[in-house]
Order: structure tokens, then sequence, then C-alpha cells
């Protein structure tokens, strides 16, 4: 007889197939959308560089003691088709954008070649991607170093997620597709891979994927429905100028980008309550197999409430740290109860904030009742879904 392959090593081969086959589709997906830039540069390119001398600078404080002003570098391109070629480049200067220069800084140039056949260039901004991807490594490796064999299932479920996000999520939307479907879809997806990664197919990762899209679809209509009432759409947001210019171009939908990135954003609030709560319920359970579904239950409820609490917190700071700059503005201009309450930031924060804390404190007795039901026919945590014979 052939080798007989166990729950786990059956969920890990088809996790991989999958994982397979959807890197294939993404690929092919992505290959056919044909995007428009926002600025074309023509033959412009973006190249690394170094700077090798200030031949001039203007660099002065403004009244508010910002730098502000204009330099003349000399460049030594570093990457792209003029590598290792040297270029005179201005280089303007603000606390917002550009890069204050002096040599050896290493610079992003966007580079040209004139009418004439000479190499143009200016500087963009500083080369942050070297340290910023010491940052992103730094992160991985306390990740697995501390979590271990968890700690790497779970940077694996995090990439996967940025990979969603970036190719699955934003391309569907961009070619057409409901912002609150693509954001559904991409909710489901990254639960299910997160769970199976993290936890296996067992009764617990079953409970805390249903409890997910419980909390997630509570959360989205929440948002519609009041965001409706309140007259509250993408339409309100900051950049529509620049999304309405990209829709001219494409088939984004920008009233529902709004609904769809506060689905998003809550997801992780969501999942983590639902796992802690039916991880909760299955090792009460294990540990007392006479309990019955009702105290089980109850037991998920009162371990879902001191989440509650913090998940709640920790959407709200979320969305506060991000309106920071809007909130200072309010704040300093002292402006009325009616004015600020009846700004659109302020009115977007608080449907975002309030609708993903809604998804957060129904997910817990979702997960409970659903935990408690299945802990109490299927057995342990630690069983994998089958039949029962």
């Amino acid at each position: 007889m052939g080798k007989k392959w166990t729950c786990h090593q059956r969920t890990a081969i088809g996790l991989f197939l999958f994982l397979v086959v959807f890197a294939g589709a993404l690929i092919i997906f992505n290959a056919q959308i044909h995007r428009v830039p926002l600025r074309p540069n023509g033959s412009a390119q973006f190249a690394k560089a170094t700077v090798v001398k200030v031949i001039s600078s203007d660099i002065g404080q403004d009244e508010n003691g910002e730098l502000q002003g204009n330099q003349v570098v000399q460049l030594k391109i570093t990457s792209g088709p003029y590598q290792g070629k040297i270029c005179e480049a201005q280089s303007p200067h603000a606390n917002h954008a550009g890069a204050y220069c002096v040599p050896g800084l290493k610079v992003i140039a966007l580079v040209n070649l004139s009418s004439g056949g000479e190499l143009v260039a200016s500087v963009y901004n500083y080369d942050r991607s070297f340290v910023l991807w010491i940052l992103i490594g730094l992160f991985f490796l306390i990740l697995c170093a501390i979590g271990g064999k968890k700690g790497m299932t779970s940077s694996a479920a995090l990439v996967f997620t940025f990979v969603c996000i970036m190719f699955l999520y934003i391309p569907m939307m961009y070619v057409g597709v409901s912002p609150f479907f693509a954001a559904s879809l991409t909710a489901v997806l990254v639960t299910i891979v997160t769970m199976l990664l993290i936890g296996g197919w067992s009764v617990k990762s079953f409970c805390s994927i249903l409890g997910t899209a419980a909390g997630i679809l509570a959360a989205g209509l929440t948002a519609q429905i009041f965001g409706y009432i309140s007259h509250i759409s993408g339409l309100n947001v900051g950049e529509i100028e620049t999304l309405a210019y990209i829709s001219q171009n494409s088939r984004l939908d920008v009233s529902g980008i709004l609904y769809s990135g506060i689905l998003i954003s809550s997801l992780g609030a969501v999942i983590d309550v639902s796992v802690s709560v039916a991880s909760t319920v299955a090792e009460i359970h294990e540990t007392n197999p006479s309990f019955t579904a009702k105290q089980l239950f109850q037991s998920g409820i009162r371990v879902g409430k001191d989440m509650m609490g913090t998940m709640s917190t920790t959407l709200i700071l979320a969305y506060a740290g991000s309106a920071i700059n809007t909130l200072i503005i309010l704040y300093s201009y002292s402006m009325s109860y009616l004015q600020f309450m009846n700004e659109y930031e302020i009115g977007i924060e608080i449907l975002s904030g309030i609708s993903g804390s809604i998804g957060v404190i129904l997910a817990v007795p979702f997960v409970s009742a659903v935990s408690s039901f299945w802990m109490t026919r299927r057995g342990t945590d630690s069983r994998p879904i089958q039949r029962q014979k």
C-alpha cells in the first residue's frame, strides 16, 4: 500500500499547490493590465546616483526655520543605462521634497538626454531604499527569531497579504471590479491562507475564518449604510483630483474605494480577535471536555469582552494618528462644534474607526457561538476537521 498522508501533510501540500497556481494566475492577470502613468516622463528615467560635489548652493532658512532653496551638484550615475557617467544636476530642496546634497550622499535622480545629446538630470529625493529594506529585514528577523516556526509562518502570511493587496486587490479595482467585492475577496483569501499557515486545517482555524468573515462583513456594511445616510463617499477624500484623473484612464470606481479601504484596514484586528477567542474556547474545551456549548460560549464572551476594548482602541488610535494633522488644524483654529463635526475629514475618520470597531465587537459573539458549537460536536482544537465515523 502507498504511504498515507496525515491531515496536516495534505493541508500543507494542498496549500503549496494553491499558492503556486495563485502566483501564476496573478502574473498572467497583471501582465494583461495596461497602466497609464500619472506624469509621463518621456525618455527620462529614474536612476541611483552619488553626489560627487556641490557646485553652488542657495539653501537657506525661511521665516519658519525650514530649509529651502536650490543647489547645482555633480552626480555620478550608479544604475540604469547611464551607469558610470557624470553630469550636473539641479537639486531643489524643501522639507517635503528634494534632498539637501553633500558630497557622498546617495540620491535618486531623474536622468534624460537633451536635444544636443548631453546628459541632464535633477535630484528627485534621497535614496532610502537600502535603509528601508534593512528595517524590513530586521522586522522579519526579530519575528522569526522570537516566534520560531510560528514566526516563520507569520512572515509567510504577511508576505502573502502584501502580494494580495498589491497584485490582486488594487489591480482588480483598476480594471473595474467593484471595490467592495475586491476587498471582500482579498480579505477571504488572506484570512484562509493566514489561518492555514499558522494553525493548519483544524476546528479552531475553521471557526476563526468564519468569525473573521462575519466581522469584516459587519464592518463593511456598517460603513456603507452610515456613509450613505451621512452623505460620505470616496468622492470626499483629499486625493479625489488624482483619483478622478486615474479613473479617466481606467475603470476605477472612485466612489467605492473608501468603503473597501475600511474593510481592508479592519481585517488585521478582526483576525486577531477571531483567532484569540477561538483559541481560548478550544483550550477550555480541551481542558474541560465536559463543558457544554453554552458554557464554552460564555467563556468566549468573557474573554472577548477584554479584547473588544483593546482592539477597538487600537483601531481608533490608528485612525486618529493618521488624521493628526487635521486634528491639529481644527484645534488650532478653534473651530466650532458644528463646523468640525461636519468636516468631511472628521466624518471619514469617525466612520472608518467606528465601523471597524463594530466589526471587531460583533466578531466576538459570532466566533464564540460557532466555536462552542463545533468544539462540542467535532472535538478539540488539535483535531483536524474530518467526518465522524
